[in-house]
């Protein structure tokens, strides 16, 4: 169990929401937690954050130091063995509101309903590459499974919402729809300055395309489409071989195949892999063009910083992202799993520059209007409030 220090006990009037997930790492929903917790006023909610598995360095992006770390290092399967535990934590901790977020998470509900917690939030933030669709009926007979236990939804896509009314059978009335939010001021764009090199490319200057995207090299995030692609792109446009470049950020699983792939075309020398970085908004702003290849997608972290950087946008057409790209407008949208059409787009955007820099201000504008991070946390602790001042019940049907 790891634990950080914090000021959450019984004297302490705030109402605690203990936010659930599977493990606290580098990603997309995680770091929404990041965000929520930072950004939402710190009289409002005392927060803790308990992982099923482990908690990483990444917590050290909370910024408050009242925020308690708990990881219950469970090793896979279900954890039915594990409810007395929480159930335990549960009364301890008397949370107002227990937060699980995504599948893996969603089983604590359980164990917080028997412990008497009178609020218990279950967030939908995406599809796993083994039910991209959200056709399986196993997924779905789980989610309603623990449907009784759950007070209230929250769905990150209005393409979740529908999942969990349609086809979990949740009435809509116990479905909320919140996109997340981003930090405009952290990922701002660089205007009509020189773009700024990205420590420790090899890649710099304005004659320069840099295509590059960000995130978990998993395999639904699938950017062994992006370097298909930019395979493609060079053979179907080879003077673009002087200014084309891929930077693609992150680790994980497909970054050996993504480098080997790029290394039997010949073309590594063009492209670069650093890994996992700390400094996102940076190589944002060192980019010209940002692609998210996934084969599934909630609504996207890295989209949302991308437009707010003012980059042009490539999204696969999966999950939320037409939510967020307004094709023609502040970027395009293509096929999944479909690396010719990936291409054909990547060649269009570097060979029309004026046009890719009016998608991108026009995205900046965008999440300027739609996508702040004050509106995003606004309308949590709005949720939060009328959940807590209004008990809820369990439901007696499946």
């Amino acid at each position: 169990m790891t634990n950080r220090p914090a000021a959450i006990g019984p004297s302490d009037p705030r109402p605690l929401v203990v936010h659930v997930v599977y493990r606290f790492d580098t990603g997309g929903l995680e770091n929404g937690v990041v965000n929520l917790i930072n950004n939402m006023p710190a009289r409002a909610y005392r927060h803790a954050v308990v992982a099923l598995t482990e908690i990483t360095s990444f917590k050290d992006r909370i910024r408050r130091d009242d925020v308690q770390f708990i990881a219950l290092n469970k090793p896979p399967g279900h954890s039915i063995w594990l409810y007395p535990r929480l159930y335990r934590l549960m009364k301890q901790l008397r949370p107002a509101i227990v937060h699980t977020r995504n599948l893996a998470a969603l089983e604590v509900a359980a164990p917080a309903w028997a412990a008497g917690v009178p609020v218990r939030v279950h967030g939908e933030h995406g599809r796993d590459v083994d039910d991209l669709d959200g056709t399986r009926r196993r997924y779905q007979w789980m989610r309603r499974l623990y449907r009784p236990f759950v007070s209230h939804y929250i769905a990150l896509s209005r393409d979740l919402s529908s999942y969990l009314t349609n086809r979990v059978g949740v009435p809509a009335r116990r479905v909320a729809q919140i996109y997340n939010g981003v930090d405009v001021s952290r990922f701002n764009p660089v205007g009509h300055a020189p773009r700024p090199a990205i420590v420790g490319c090899p890649f710099s200057g304005d004659d320069l395309w840099l295509v590059g995207t960000v995130g978990r090299m998993q395999v639904v995030k699938d950017q062994l489409n992006l370097a298909r692609a930019f395979v493609l792109a060079l053979q179907q446009a080879p003077a673009l071989k002087s200014r084309l470049r891929l930077v693609v950020v992150g680790d994980g699983v497909l970054h050996e195949p993504v480098r080997d792939l790029l290394q039997q075309a010949g073309l590594a020398e063009l492209c670069w892999l650093p890994g996992e970085r700390s400094d996102v908004s940076d190589v944002m702003r060192g980019l010209s063009c940002f692609v998210l290849p996934s084969l599934a997608e909630g609504i996207s972290n890295t989209i949302l910083e991308a437009m707010a950087t003012g980059l042009p946008v490539i999204a696969t057409d999966v999950g939320g992202n037409p939510e967020l790209v307004t094709v023609g407008q502040t970027g395009v949208i293509v096929p999944p799993a479909n690396p010719a059409a990936l291409a054909e787009t990547l060649v269009r955007m570097a060979k029309e520059p004026a046009l890719a820099a009016r998608m991108g201000e026009a995205g900046r504008a965008e999440v300027l209007r739609r996508f702040s991070l004050q509106a995003m946390v606004s309308a949590y602790q709005s949720l939060y409030d009328q959940l807590v001042g209004l008990p809820a019940a369990v439901e007696q049907k499946v």
